[in-house]
């Protein structure tokens, strides 16, 4: 499973740091930070990204009744450190069948949340309408988080995104209708501030949606 790292903005290779470089290269977007590889969700796995992360590493938290952690994926290398995080959940869709989210936080220009949400990026300004009111609102580390409907994506999934700790968040929703979810004020936990209670976070395979 274990593969290379790629271009956050478009999956594409990426050429590491060398004698002409000091930084991730790729052939059509210049300077990234690197994506690295997904591996199959597990406690670990997560501990890795939490504890790399420059950013917030956002959970819903508590889950959704039936909803399972099912990814989780890290932008950024060994000297930089996490500057996008992106963790995938998957359980009952409000009106039925399945539903995945995928939520993102990352520093301005990385590309990881628009290459899920199907535009083009690197982030989501010119999408939204921040001179309406927010469509949705999420309770992000305590603090209320106004999120405003992201234009222009592909019809299969609902996007929403805002600023929380002063980062871009980004959350892609699949179908829909599994938007709903949005609605209810989700409550988001920023896993670098979280304690033991996630050892017993309830885990399924490994998302389709953050190979993507």
């Amino acid at each position: 499973m274990r593969g290379e790292p790629s271009c956050p903005k478009c999956g594409g290779r990426v050429r590491a740091p060398g004698l002409f470089s000091d930084s991730w290269q790729c052939d059509v977007h210049g300077t990234v930070h690197p994506l690295q590889p997904v591996i199959p969700p597990s406690v670990e796995a997560l501990g890795v990204v939490v504890n790399r992360a420059q950013v917030p590493v956002w959970m819903p938290w508590p889950l959704p009744i039936g909803w399972l952690f099912t990814g989780v994926a890290c932008a950024g290398d060994d000297r930089t450190g996490g500057r996008a995080t992106a963790v995938a959940c998957s359980g009952p869709g409000p009106l039925g069948g399945m539903g995945e989210m995928l939520i993102v936080a990352e520093e301005l220009g990385v590309g990881l949340g628009a290459r899920y949400a199907g535009i083009e990026g690197p982030d989501p300004g010119p999408y939204l309408n921040v001179e309406k009111p927010p469509q949705a609102k999420v309770l992000a580390a305590g603090r209320p988080t106004p999120m405003w409907h992201v234009t222009g994506t592909p019809e299969d999934r609902a996007v929403f995104a805002g600023e929380a700790r002063g980062l871009w968040m980004w959350t892609i929703v699949w179908p829909e209708q599994t938007g709903l979810l949005m609605y209810d004020e989700l409550i988001l936990t920023d896993l670098r501030d979280a304690g033991a209670e996630f050892d017993l976070l309830p885990i399924g395979a490994l998302s389709p949606r953050i190979l993507a």
